[in-house]
Formats: C-alpha cells, structure tokens, sequence
C-alpha cells in the first residue's frame, strides 16, 4: 500500500531534497508541497495525504496553527491526516504544542534521510516517531517545564487496569510494541489492543499524546 505525503516547508530546497528522497521509495508517493502553514492546510484538503510533514516555523501560518486546523478540522471536512513535525532545534515551544494539538511526532531537519524515510512509515502505520531519544529527552524536558494539563490527569490514570498502566508507562519511555511485548512477555497483538484501550479510555487520539500525558499525571517522572 502506498503512503501518500506532502511537505510543508518555506524554504524550497528543503521541499525539493525531501520529495526526492521519499519519491524514490516505491511504498511512498509525494502528492504535493507547500511554503507556508495555510497553503499546507489548503493542499492537504484537496489531497488527502495519508502524512503531512510539517515544519514548525514559517510565515503567513506556522506548524503549529497548521497541524490544529489539520486535527481538528471544521464540521463537514472529514480528513485528517498523521502529522509529523519538522524542527531545527533541539528544543522548541511549537514542538511541545503540536504534541499537544494531536501531531504524531517530530524530527529534526538535520536526521539521517533514512530516519525520515523510517518516519513517515512509522507514522503512516498509526504509531507515533517516539523511538528516537530526542523524542524522550524532549518530552521529558517538556513535563519538566510546563504546568500540567488541565483535567487532573492523574485521577484519569484510575479508569485504566494494572496491565494497561504497565503499557502506559513502557509507551511513555519510548518502546516499541515489540519491545513491550517482549518485555512483559506477550504477544505484540495483545500489546496493541492493551495500547488501543489506552488510548480509548483516556481520550487520547496517539502514542505521542499517551506519552505526554503519562508524564503529566507523573505516572512516568523526567529522567527515569
């Protein structure tokens, strides 16, 4: 099954280096590019990629505003794409609040081109980028600085059972569901529907905001 993406980036160079990259994989198809946030929200609607790569920070309407409007579509617009985020830093505000609006991860410009490669099949298969241990470090760095979500996340965690807040807790230290399945010695199918009921009863829409909530209700702390 092919992949379909479009990239969203103001500077042309980068668009033309990515699509080139990803054209050249026979599972991905780029569908189109877009310099600014808005344009990205238009060609995404008339699309309909199955991954939208997204750079933070751009004129006329940055990342951020553009992967809410892509998450949280108005009525009647019944697309939503996976949304990667693209980032030149280490650490940045915009990244933590994409998280936060639903993006399924990030990646920094400078990554190895087969972590993009890897990336967007990581995304376009439903799972969040939370392998690499920047994704850890900055989502701990994140839990360390920012107020905690409204909502008391921690009364949350009641409604799950001790396995799922087992899962809950490997999810949030960057595993894989193959990782998790052998580290509590289960089958990765039962690891997924464990994550699935996760990510149901706490309302979550993925894994990178299961991450982000497990370290706000402190199930999981910095630096563990």
């Amino acid at each position: 099954m092919t992949t379909r993406v479009i990239i969203v980036d103001d500077q042309a160079m980068v668009r033309a280096g990515f699509a080139a990259l990803l054209a050249a994989q026979s599972d991905i198809e780029v569908v189109g590019e877009a310099p600014d946030g808005a344009q990205g929200v238009e060609l995404s609607r008339r699309t309909h990629p199955d991954v939208v790569l997204m750079d933070v920070r751009m004129p006329e309407m940055d990342g951020l505003e553009g992967a809410r409007r892509l998450l949280s579509p108005p009525p009647g617009v019944t697309h939503r794409p996976r949304v990667l985020m693209l980032t030149t830093f280490d650490v940045d505000d915009y990244v933590y609040e994409a998280l936060r609006a639903g993006a399924s991860g990030f990646l920094l410009k400078d990554a190895p081109p087969a972590d993009l490669i890897a990336a967007v099949r990581v995304v376009a298969s439903g799972d969040a980028l939370l392998a690499p241990s920047v994704t850890r470090r900055l989502i701990a760095d994140f839990a360390r600085q920012r107020p905690p979500a409204r909502g008391k996340p921690a009364l949350r965690l009641k409604a799950l059972t001790e396995r799922e807040t087992e899962v809950l807790t490997l999810v949030a230290r960057g595993m894989s569901n193959s990782e998790i399945a052998e580290t509590l010695v289960l089958a990765e199918q039962t690891v997924k529907t464990h994550v699935s009921r996760v990510l149901t009863k706490l309302d979550l829409r993925d894994r990178a905001q299961a991450v982000v909530f497990a370290y706000e209700s402190g199930l999981v702390t910095p630096g563990e």
